[in-house]
């Protein structure tokens, strides 16, 4: 759904609901991946702050993934929420398995990995229950009618509150939605990434369910980041890798300057641009410092017109950027994408 006629007020006392059977939130999450190592060292102190801040800023729902740094993320959650429990939403993906080296080895969504996956999250985090559950990828395994099943088991039990899915595509809802209410799909979405529009938020209106919505910065390529060293996983993304990342590079440079003209950030602008897109929607934004927070938080405070809106995409239209969002191993199992 998009509204570019009218200016939604996305003020701190403003919340947003996920899905016709979901909590409300505030308008934008916290993405918690890159605090545990995914584009290099990143300090413990800072991201716990960084938690603790976006939480203070109004923030509460907190998106992790039991596999983030094999369980040093939810680790690192469980002292930022420590106290402030009540204030937060937790949002947690699982079911990628990794070596003791980080090597990712496949995916499994069985029931009872499943449930085992849950005990050792509500272990690492110190809660009794996670808000948000959801299968990291799809299982081709696994029917997703066995693994939602499993996680309705949970609900019942009182482990988990909502059940919620990640890049799959409208055929796996449509199924997933037959066996248990779903609040939310998480996807990926920016400017640079605009694939859902075609079918997937369609069939998420239709259905009644929301999306969060991470890589809005695009994985800091239209903030102008770059791959910083060994640990860090982007430089094995085809956007940021030899032609592909030169022209995208160009292309980056406009939008750049699109934002200094309107006295924005290229966070703020490319935040904005996502808001203004999908004002029912929850872009989770993936800050690893304090200043980063605020600063894309920003975009709340100065949203773009209809013309700002169509102004931007002409300076990157839909097919602007060059080159997958992942790597072409990975491409091959998103059922989002087929």
């Amino acid at each position: 759904m998009t509204n570019l006629d009218a200016t939604m007020d996305r003020s701190p006392l403003r919340s947003t609901p996920l899905g016709k059977t979901g909590p409300s939130v505030f308008p934008v999450g916290l993405g918690c991946m890159a605090m545990s190592g995914a584009y290099g060292p990143a300090e413990e102190a800072e991201s716990v702050a960084t938690i603790r801040h976006a939480i203070e800023r109004g923030i509460t729902l907190i998106d992790t993934g039991d596999f983030y740094g094999n369980g040093h993320n939810e680790l690192l959650i469980r002292r930022a929420i420590e106290g402030v429990r009540d204030k937060v939403q937790l949002s947690v993906k699982f079911g990628a398995m990794r070596g003791p080296d980080g090597a990712m080895l496949g995916i499994d969504t069985r029931p009872a990995a499943v449930k085992n996956f849950a005990a050792y999250s509500l272990q690492r985090l110190g809660v009794e229950v996670i808000d948000v559950y959801r299968p990291a990828r799809l299982d081709p395994q696994v029917p997703i009618e066995d693994t939602v099943g499993a996680i309705a088991d949970l609900v019942k039990a009182g482990f988990v509150r909502h059940i919620g899915l990640s890049e799959v595509g409208v055929e796996t809802i449509r199924r997933a939605t037959a066996v248990h209410p779903i609040v939310d799909l998480q996807i990926e979405y920016a400017i640079a990434t605009r694939g859902p529009e075609a079918s997937i938020f369609p069939a998420l209106a239709e259905l009644g369910m929301s999306a969060t919505l991470y890589g809005v910065f695009s994985r800091g390529l239209l903030t102008g980041s770059k791959p910083s060293g060994k640990g860090d996983f982007r430089q094995y993304m085809p956007r940021f890798a030899g032609e592909q990342g030169a022209k995208n590079a160009s292309v980056v440079e406009k939008l750049h300057a699109f934002a200094g003209e309107r006295g924005m950030t290229p966070a703020q602008v490319a935040l904005a641009w996502v808001l203004a897109k999908q004002p029912t929607l929850v872009p989770v934004v993936g800050a690893r410092t304090r200043a980063q927070l605020d600063d894309a938080l920003v975009a709340l405070d100065k949203p773009l017109s209809a013309s700002d809106v169509a102004a931007l995409e002409r300076i990157v239209p839909a097919d602007a950027i060059g080159g997958a969002r992942y790597p072409a191993q990975q491409m091959k199992i998103l059922d989002s994408e087929r």
